[in-house]
């Protein structure tokens, strides 16, 4: 393999570069830096993806012919890296990086040529019907029914932990349309409209107080048969083609940089005598350790950017990026909180940038922040990030998964 840059891909990132110090203004880095989930919050989202497709580079995993960038692998890689070292928001994965995937791969011209351009634009926003009381990590066993009725489906059940619902015009869902056969049989990939009648969203309020997720009811919902992706009953197959993408985000950039992070307030005096916790060995190999283990999370990465770029789809090794991914991320906000020390206790949403509102909290009238502006996040990330090993399939059954497909167990 060839680490070093080309002049070409030397290029390429100078350009990057360019235009992340232009277009990233002081309000969107902020909103980036203070981040204490794994989702901005909607406004900065927006913005930022709008600045995107303005550019032409909201959809780098896309085909050129349906407003991809026709980027090469080093050059995704490189966008990924620079905009994590550059702390921009993250835009919505459930359009550009799920729901258009799937239409690319299993939709319907009509379905490609409506949905694909309000995807990229944001015009449409969407969220993801899968998990449901009682149906999570075994997800066949979803039982959200989709009854015929002449050229529609009648839909009635419930979805949860279902990401910023409450903005969302659109969802994509998991539903049964038979249930005589397997699990694994007689589910259905539709996708639905959120102003249409029948549907209720109410709020989750998550530990860092807020509100993320959402709890959506069916009740009778008419959803037009054209909106089914794929073929009726076969929506498992569509469901697993679209889990690979979700497993399979890049993770090392945003994790090397926090790594960094955690390294440099470790290197900051405590106490007013000189010391350092990076100056504890103790502390000094468990961030050797992480880098390692981000190494081995990189080239596999690699490997997976590869297969894409081929037209292949990332198959087992997105479980493998899941678990590890979501592991290494919650084990650097134990890291965090042993370099914060006596900072992390304070909540002060008022001035970070949660994923969403946080319902009931009123800022206090002294609006400074507590603490230095390193460990303002810190515990809201640790307790946002508990969530990291349950959601796109519990890291339990990702291992099932590598078991099976990997080791033929």
């Amino acid at each position: 393999m060839e680490l070093g840059l080309s002049r070409k891909h030397e290029a390429f990132r100078d350009e990057v570069r360019a235009f992340l110090d232009e277009k990233l203004t002081p309000e969107l880095a902020a909103a980036g830096a203070r981040m204490t989930s794994v989702y901005s919050d909607y406004e900065s989202a927006m913005a930022w993806h709008r600045i995107l497709f303005e550019k032409g580079w909201i959809a780098p995993g896309w085909p050129v012919e349906y407003g991809g960038t026709g980027w090469d692998v080093v050059e995704r890689y490189i966008y990924q890296s620079e905009s994590a070292r550059a702390g921009t928001p993250g835009i919505s994965p459930m359009g550009v990086g799920m729901c258009g995937p799937v239409l690319i791969g299993h939709g319907s011209k009509e379905q490609k040529d409506f949905y694909l351009p309000r995807i990229l634009s944001g015009e449409d926003f969407w969220c993801q019907g899968y998990s449901e009381p009682g149906s999570g990590s075994d997800l066949a066993s979803l039982q959200m029914s989709a009854v015929e009725d002449g050229d529609d489906f009648i839909c009635n059940g419930t979805k949860i932990w279902t990401t910023h619902a409450q903005h969302a015009n659109r969802i994509f869902c998991l539903v049964r349309t038979d249930g005589s056969g397997k699990p694994q049989q007689g589910i259905t990939f539709l996708l639905i409209d959120m102003d249409t009648p029948g549907i209720k969203v109410d709020p989750i309020i998550m530990f860092t107080g807020e509100h993320v997720q959402n709890q959506i009811f069916f009740d009778d919902v008419r959803v037009p048969k054209k909106n089914v992706v794929g073929k009726i009953g076969e929506g498992w197959t569509v469901a697993k083609y679209l889990l690979e993408f979700e497993r399979g985000n890049a993770y090392a950039p945003g994790l090397h940089e926090r790594l960094k992070k955690i390294r440099a307030m470790a290197s900051e005096e405590r106490g007013g005598d000189g010391t350092r916790l990076i100056d504890d060995p103790a502390f000094a190999g468990k961030l050797s350790e992480a880098e390692v283990a981000l190494t081995a999370i990189e080239y596999t990465e690699h490997r997976v950017l590869s297969t894409l770029s081929q037209g292949g789809a990332p198959g087992a090794a997105s479980s493998m990026l899941k678990t590890r991914g979501t592991e290494m991320s919650q084990h650097l906000t134990e890291l965090a909180i042993e370099a914060a020390q006596y900072y992390i206790a304070p909540f002060q949403p008022h001035v970070t940038c949660p994923g969403g509102p946080v319902p009931g909290f009123k800022p206090p009238a002294q609006k400074d922040a507590v603490g230095p502006e390193h460990s303002l996040t810190v515990m809201g990330k640790y307790l946002n990030d508990r969530a990291g090993s349950i959601y796109a399939g519990s890291n339990e059954i990702q291992r099932g998964i590598m078991s099976k497909a990997v080791l033929g167990l």
